[in-house]
């Protein structure tokens, strides 16, 4: 029987914050909110700027950290994952979506404030500081489910014509927008191999598993580039790599990265530290995964705890 490292804490409910408290929690974890989306700069962008290693969206894209912009064009989500660090359990007030121009604009000059604290820290490189301020990146995955956002294909299409690329990351329960969609490389979570792991694992506000399975054919035909990403936690659901790679094959992505659930933020109230599994874990999966996907095993990133499966169809370094 698998071992559950599911937190006791998941079985009291916590008290929900007012409309106030949560714009506050938020605004006090570093989030720049803009209308009903926020920016907020990443561990790695920080390590960047003083000179050091970056996330492993460089490692495996060559994306690079101190130019890239975190962010979501919405704070809703139709998911409750176990696995999720981000504040999803306080109720942020309903905001009217900003159209794509000022939610763009409004995201960057949040950036900018961000990097302005650098610029007289004796620890900047002042080359990196300077790299930075004209971003190349957005990442658009910063807390819930961008296809929620009813501009999303306009947001990115305006992103593309400010010479910027863009990875999407959704949980893949809104096929349709999906289908209209164009970002530099599009992720799908994937973090069950069946319906009823799925509903004990991300928790989902409606029934989503027949769209995720509808997603998983549509990105088949998609001209951006693709990944599945799967969050992985042990006693969870770290298992069956043979039931993910036949969901998966459905889908036929790029690239697959397989990654440890990290025991941050909220997600300690639902999962226990033993959760976390360790590189050499993740790796073995991977590799499991991949034989019977037909993937290589291309890359990895100990720290991040984190592999890289490549179909071999596609270049996976971008230009910067």
């Amino acid at each position: 029987m698998t071992r559950s490292y599911i937190s006791a804490n998941i079985l009291f409910s916590r008290g929900m914050q007012s409309d106030n408290q949560a714009i506050q929690t938020l605004t006090l974890q570093g989030y720049h909110l803009v209308g009903g989306g926020a920016v907020k700069p990443c561990l790695w962008l920080s390590r960047a700027m003083r000179g050091g290693d970056q996330c492993y969206k460089h490692h495996f894209y060559g994306i690079s950290s101190h130019r890239c912009v975190q962010m979501t064009p919405t704070l809703e989500c139709n998911h409750q994952c176990l696995h999720c660090w981000r504040p999803i359990d306080d109720p942020v007030p309903g905001t009217a979506p900003l159209e794509p121009e000022a939610l763009l604009e409004g995201i960057l000059v949040g950036q900018k404030k961000f990097l302005s604290g650098y610029g007289g820290a004796k620890t900047t490189d002042p080359a990196r500081l300077a790299q930075a301020r004209e971003p190349r990146h957005v990442a658009l995955s910063l807390m819930g489910e961008p296809t929620l956002y009813p501009y999303l294909k306009e947001l990115l299409d305006l992103i593309r014509k400010r010479g910027m690329t863009s990875f999407v990351v959704s949980n893949a329960t809104n096929p349709q927008v999906l289908a209209d969609l164009h970002p530099t490389q599009l992720y799908l979570s994937l973090n069950a191999p069946d319906e009823e792991l799925y509903r004990r694992v991300c928790r989902p506000t409606a029934e989503l598993w027949p769209r995720i399975q509808e997603s998983l054919e549509i990105i088949k035909q998609q001209r951006s580039r693709s990944v599945i990403r799967m969050t992985l936690a042990r006693g969870l659901n770290m298992e069956r790599p043979e039931d993910y790679a036949r969901l998966i094959a459905r889908a036929e992505p790029d690239f697959v990265e397989v990654k440890s659930y990290m025991h941050l933020g909220r997600s300690r109230e639902r999962l226990t530290r033993e959760a976390m599994p360790q590189h050499y874990e993740i790796l073995e999966f991977a590799r499991t995964l991949g034989e019977a996907l037909g993937y290589d095993l291309e890359a990895d990133v100990p720290l991040s705890r984190v592999a890289l499966l490549t179909s071999g169809r596609v270049k996976r370094c971008l230009a910067d």
